[in-house]
């Protein structure tokens, strides 16, 4: 359990009278406490934090990228030293099955290495000149102050995937997490700093997010604000940061479908269905939403499925052995989810290998998959966020697309097929901004992650990444 104080304002690290609890969704019990505030104390904290970050960007903009890439390498070591405890430490607030957790800190390692790397890369072109005395240059500068602001289903890699690319771009951060897992990324917040960041480069607030978010984004030296979570907050965001014109880089929801196609290897997309809808017990942006799959293969694909969503162990994910899937995040998740399963099967939907015996005590949904789900229910149109999914059938590939694609997310698709060729064409028409295609897991540090249409703006991870926190200035030079 954390006893050290949480709250980090230009190098500081300070404790508030008051603390909200954080406790393990798989039994109740209590992981620690996070510095809490009224929302008035929470303004000022932002407002304190943004001061804070404002004065250190001036020295760490200039401080060249040879600096900054060795205290991200070396936060990347202290974090890769303390992994173990962050990934304990993890799995008990949000949940997690503990090689998940392992999983999620891996890559949060591998986000500090990359932009490390990436940040000595030359960015700005030298133009081809028009006449023999002028030269044009395009070079790449700091935004200035970030606002970071991340959800609580993958705490550490969804801050890591910000904090990196910002940091190595010279840019300054305000940081808010969500208080329904704050602990983990907290500590490792503390590996920056104890990798001798400068102060204020990075600061980290916590109290009612309304009122923190509106205060950092109020900000003038605020420029750009980084988002993950609901695409109905992440329009709230986009009206707060229109007000000083401040740069919206917004991840948001999903409601990806999962295409089977007749020729495909349909153990190996039931594996993938597996791994792409059930990875951190169905709570995942990306996450299969809505398996569409070719009538001839359908009924098949359905009983395979549910043969392996029946034979799963739910449990806490720190048990040994390990459970197939752990808890969700809350009470709240839990009567989300099973509104949305009931109400398919209230309206006609059949229910497959639902029937698990649960813990008597924490947050759990017994997993499950549903045929028959009219197409206006929950199940198909809305991000479910926890361990259930729909299947739905198709006879052509022009009908999947269309069934793809009804929807307002384009976050993530995927596509399973024997011929690539074939399946790479209908991925091609797919409105996502991330493709798997015979791949359930797509992410890596050094691709673009992101959608289209309601999903959000911008990209994190890559080059684009780090772009994302920069300002282009254009000179052109007379000799």
């Amino acid at each position: 359990m954390t006893a050290q104080p949480t709250v980090l304002i230009d190098g500081r690290w300070e404790n508030r009278d008051r603390g909200l609890d954080v406790r393990n969704p798989a039994d109740g019990t209590l992981v620690g406490r996070v510095d809490w505030t009224s929302p008035a104390e929470a303004a000022a904290d932002g407002v304190r934090a943004a001061d804070a970050a404002a004065a250190a960007f001036p020295a760490w903009s200039g401080a060249g990228v040879r600096q900054r890439a060795r205290v991200l390498a070396a936060a990347a070591d202290l974090m890769e030293t303390r992994a173990e405890s962050l990934a304990v430490l993890l799995a008990k607030e949000a949940g997690k099955r503990l090689p998940e957790a392992r999983g999620e800190i891996g890559f949060s390692v591998e986000y500090f290495r990359w932009f490390a790397e990436q940040a000595r890369r030359p960015q700005g072109p030298v133009l081809q000149e028009e006449t023999a005395l002028r030269r044009h240059l395009v070079r790449r500068k700091p935004a200035g102050v970030v606002a970071s602001l991340t959800p609580w289903n993958f705490p550490c890699s969804i801050q890591a995937r910000k904090l990196a690319p910002a940091l190595a771009a010279g840019c300054t951060v305000v940081a808010r997490v969500s208080e329904k897992a704050p602990l983990a990324v907290t500590e490792m917040i503390r590996c920056l700093t104890d990798a001798g960041l400068p102060a204020g480069v990075v600061n980290l607030v916590h109290g009612p997010a309304v009122e923190t978010t509106d205060a950092i984004l109020a900000h003038p030296a605020v420029r750009v604000v980084s988002f993950t979570g609901s695409t109905e907050v992440g329009r709230a965001i986009m009206g707060l940061a229109s007000r000083r014109i401040v740069r919206p880089l917004l991840e948001l929801g999903g409601n990806a479908p999962f295409l089977v196609l007749e020729d495909a290897d349909l153990d190996a997309a039931v594996d993938g269905a597996m791994l792409a809808r059930f990875r951190n017990t169905g709570q995942s942006c990306i996450a299969a939403n809505r398996f569409l799959v070719q009538e001839r293969v359908h009924d098949e694909f359905v009983a395979k499925l549910s043969a392996k969503i029946a034979a799963m162990t739910v449990g806490d994910g720190l048990a040994d052995p390990c459970p197939d899937l752990g808890p969700v995040i809350d009470d709240q998740r839990v009567k989300a989810v099973r509104g949305l399963v009931d109400e398919a099967v209230a309206a006609g939907a059949r229910m497959h290998a639902g029937a698990h015996r649960l813990p008597d005590t924490g947050s759990y949904v017994a997993p499950c998959v549903l045929t028959d789900v009219p197409r206006d229910c929950g199940l198909a149109t809305e991000e479910i966020f926890g361990p259930a999914a729909g299947v739905f059938s198709f006879a052509t590939t022009d009908e999947a697309v269309e069934l793809a694609n009804d929807t307002e997310m384009g976050l993530a698709g995927y596509v399973w097929s024997g011929d690539l060729g074939r399946a790479w064409r209908i991925g091609e028409r797919l409105d996502v901004g991330i493709l798997g295609v015979n791949e359930a897991l797509p992410s890596v540090a050094f691709a673009p992650m992101g959608g289209t249409k309601q999903s959000g703006l911008g990209r994190e991870g890559a080059d684009l990444g780090l772009e994302e926190f920069t300002d282009v200035q254009y000179a052109a030079l007379t000799l």
